[in-house]
């Protein structure tokens, strides 16, 4: 099997590009997923839905919480298990876009169904069902989804495309909550009549957001072309499949060691990635006393940094390569999340000008937001150039199932610090502990083109 990110070999996927030219459109058709996607991470998960979840109409916060936490664990712990085997069997059976296809129209449903889960306890276990399955589907597309990445991109350019889809996605996020916010949240009476009785606005969120995602998730499953079945492929039987799947793992670290060394050290670094978002609203709300528009605002402002950056690190990964591009990431959000935990929200006078906490948080936190696009961006390019012909997809399925694993550092660390200094501010520092470590375990990583192709058995 031939190492792709050197000098390529005749490509033996559908639809992959000559060395040198990328087919336009079919970037455009992939990142337009990223962009639709976008509503589900932004507005079911993150800002708007999962808030609705844990207000008092369901139970009261400590008790809605603790079930979402439940619900949300129990789909981590399916994702584990489930990836690679989802990846392996696509890659086999030549249905990459069919089981994206049919991934994504799982998640559009669940996130549909969502406008049934009225303010009432009794919905509460309803709604934590919806999403933790839409969650759970929506990974499992995700695996199918970065796999395509070496269909649409050459090795010159899978950078530059993986940092444009990243920055689609941060970019639709923002249209996608802009709308939401604007049509159903802040409006006493928004579009199609929506208020806030019965929950009625939220609910219509949620049905906005599954059109969202459908129609832009459209284009690539009717653009870009299917791989090949892989010849002389056994069908397999699901617990054959985890038998498979061990003797892999196994061969990929007997025949390119490097591999399981990026994948562990990524799924720490990536963990730290996610709480610089999960945790910065909170940090603005609570230690700098920004008010929920404010914290909205800076939500905006943060995404738009992001996604510059992520085209910027994606134009410069091709030139570099992705490992200097995540070290220097790592870097600079180690340094600017210390400048916040250190600053905190004290006034300071510096050469005559006036530094309040205000002032702190939105320059560092600006600069988190811009170094986190690239090195996401690259973490992906990274894996895409490291993982053989045909195999992308159980691959990614690996990528998904060691971020899972270590999922629970960041959120650990955060609370912990918390608990130790009595402050939230300190909170930071168990964030850039993830980071420090992610970015120690990846220095003695290879860059993809010094590392040998994964030798693995086939079926």
């Amino acid at each position: 099997m031939s190492h792709w990110s050197g000098n390529p070999a005749p490509s033996t996927n559908a639809g992959s590009p000559a060395e040198g030219r990328i087919n336009k459109k079919h970037v455009l058709a992939w990142a337009s997923w990223d962009w639709g996607s976008a509503a589900i991470n932004a507005i079911m998960t993150t800002f708007v839905f999962t808030v609705y979840l844990v207000s008092d109409p369901f139970g009261g916060e400590d008790y809605a919480s603790q079930i979402l936490g439940y619900g949300l664990a129990a789909s981590g712990v399916a994702i584990a298990l489930l990836a690679p085997i989802t990846g392996q069997r696509s890659d086999s059976g030549g249905r990459r876009r069919y089981w994206l296809g049919v991934n994504t129209m799982a998640v559009v449903a669940l996130t549909a169904l969502c406008f049934f889960v009225y303010p009432s306890p009794g919905f509460l276990f309803v709604g934590v069902a919806l999403i933790a399955l839409a969650n759970i589907f929506f990974e499992f597309a995700n695996v199918n989804y970065y796999a395509m990445l070496g269909q649409i991109s050459t090795p010159s350019t899978v950078g530059k495309v993986s940092g444009f889809g990243w920055a689609m996605g941060y970019v639709g996020g923002i249209v996608a909550l802009a709308l939401v916010l604007m049509g159903f949240v802040l409006p006493e009476t928004g579009w199609f009549g929506a208020t806030a009785e019965n929950g009625l606005n939220i609910r219509l969120v949620a049905v906005f957001s599954a059109v969202w995602f459908l129609i832009f998730a459209l284009p690539v499953l009717l653009t870009v072309p299917e791989i090949p079945r892989q010849p002389k492929t056994a069908r397999l039987g699901f617990f054959a499949s985890y038998g498979l799947l061990f003797r892999r793992i196994k061969a990929i670290y007997r025949t390119s060691p490097h591999t399981i060394f990026f994948l562990l050290a990524s799924a720490i670094f990536r963990d730290g990635l996610a709480a610089v978002f999960t945790f910065g609203g909170v940090i603005a709300a609570g230690t700098f006393g920004f008010t929920l528009t404010e914290v909205i605002f800076f939500a905006i402002a943060g995404n738009v940094v992001a996604a510059l950056g992520a085209v910027i690190g994606g134009i410069l990964d091709d030139r570099i390569g992705p490992k200097k591009i995540i070290v220097g990431s790592l870097i600079g959000l180690i340094v600017a999340g210390a400048a916040v935990l250190v600053l905190g929200a004290d006034t300071y006078s510096i050469f005559g000008a006036t530094l309040t906490g205000d002032t702190t948080f939105w320059i560092f936190g600006l600069m988190l937001c811009l170094f986190v696009g690239p090195a996401q961006s690259s973490s992906r390019a990274y894996l895409a150039r490291l993982a053989p012909r045909g195999e992308e997809g159980e691959f990614f399925g690996l990528y998904a199932t060691t971020g899972r694993a270590v999922s629970f550092l960041a959120p650990t660390l955060f609370g912990l610090s918390i608990t130790i200094f009595g402050s939230q501010r300190f909170g930071i520092l168990g964030i850039l502990i993830v980071l420090l470590a992610g970015l120690l375990a990846l220095l003695p990583v290879k860059e993809p083109r010094e590392v040998p192709t994964a030798q693995t058995p086939s079926a």
